[in-house]
């Protein structure tokens, strides 16, 4: 098992965590779907494509890996399904990112929510933890409890709660803190909450956050602090903020002006931010973070994930610039602005052009922070 620690995370060139599903593993979920290959034939896949893209990203010189979430579907909804009291179904419809439908998901709770033992993501971190080398650390990320608050919109229905929302809230602190623990003690040490409710919230609103988000808001602060102060000193913790990522289209735009106070209010040890286009909105939020006395590090996604384009060094380094202006660049990091494939469908670009966009990443922050 390994425990690698010695790295400060967020690295200052570091990666959100999907990575495109490769044809083999696509075929082998549609033929496990099928009933063609049993799930221990699509493990097998799996574990050969993970293995794959770990030694591809090891060989890039990426400090932290993940699995590229390819044992999931969506970034969030299988791990809510693997919770107690969870149920995943099909709505008639799926979300609408910049005029474009998703393919249908969603969850339902039709019971208590609880923390499982038997959670499948535990068998993929074992897994993932048991092929990284010794001097890299392997990243877990998981959907931040934001994101769980009941809202048809987003398709998390409430069927037990009964609109108990402070009865759902405890629940779910619960359940994510003993799940948190249970990676640790699988030997996790870096972990990432992706969230997309602080993006929505702050695209619902102009300046100022919309009075009706604020009690969520408020809860999200108390849930995923919380959590963080039950966890191990030595565990790093982690938020990808994100405005949609589906088949290279986005749901949410605006700055992050909204939600800068309340982003500054969390416990976390990192920030991730997306920055990669006008859709982001200005630096100037990210002094709240900066005068919050924490020093956390933030990592401004510069590159993006959506199109096949490289961008220019001499563009990051600009980017890297203007966001000093806000925040210390001893305090900045950098990396693509979203994972490469947040369901299964992936983004509009090749795996070469994935690797091109992280090997650039890592080539501007050495260059920019004198690093061998």
């Amino acid at each position: 098992m390994t425990v690698a620690t010695k790295v400060k995370f967020p690295y200052r060139y570091d990666e959100v965590g999907s990575l495109l599903r490769p044809s083999k593993l696509k075929q082998a979920r549609a033929d496990y779907e099928a009933k063609k290959i049993s799930v221990d034939q699509l493990r097998e896949v799996e574990n050969r494509e993970i293995s794959r893209i770990v030694k591809k990203q090891v060989e890039l010189g990426l400090k932290d890996v993940t699995d590229g979430e390819f044992r999931r579907s969506w970034w969030h909804l299988d791990f809510f399904a693997g919770l107690k009291g969870v149920t995943y179904f099909v709505p008639e419809h799926g979300f609408i990112f910049n005029g474009e439908e998703t393919r249908a998901g969603g969850v339902k709770f039709t019971g208590k929510i609880e923390y499982n033992p038997d959670h499948p993501f535990f068998d993929g971190f074992k897994y993932l933890n048991s092929i990284v080398p010794e001097d890299v650390t392997a990243k877990q990320t998981i959907p931040s409890p934001s994101v769980f608050f009941p809202n048809k919109d987003a398709k998390v229905y409430d069927e037990y709660y009964d609109g108990d929302f402070d009865t759902f809230l405890n629940d779910e602190i619960e359940a994510y803190k003993k799940t948190v623990q249970h990676f640790y003690d699988l030997g996790c040490r870096y972990l990432q909450l992706d969230d997309t409710s602080w993006g929505m919230w702050a695209s619902f609103s102009n300046k100022t956050l919309k009075p009706e988000l604020k009690p969520l808001a408020e809860a999200a602060v108390k849930a995923i602090n919380a959590i963080v102060d039950s966890k191990p000193d030595d565990l790093t913790i982690t938020m990808h903020v994100c405005k949609g990522n589906y088949d290279s289209t986005w749901a949410g735009a605006g700055a992050y002006d909204p939600v800068a106070d309340y982003l500054a209010q969390l416990h976390i040890d990192g920030f991730f931010l997306e920055y990669d286009d006008e859709r982001s909105g200005g630096f100037e939020p990210l002094k709240k973070i900066a005068d919050n006395g924490r020093n956390q590090r933030v990592v401004i996604g510069i590159v993006t994930s959506k199109k096949p384009e490289l961008e220019s060094e001499d563009f990051l380094k600009a980017r890297i610039k203007d966001a000093s202006q806000y925040i210390p660049l001893d305090n900045l990091c950098i990396s693509p602005q979203c994972g490469f494939a947040s369901t299964e469908e992936g983004n509009h670009l090749t795996e070469e052009d994935q690797w091109n966009k992280l090997a650039l990443v890592i080539k501007t922050a050495k260059s920019v922070w004198n690093l061998k």
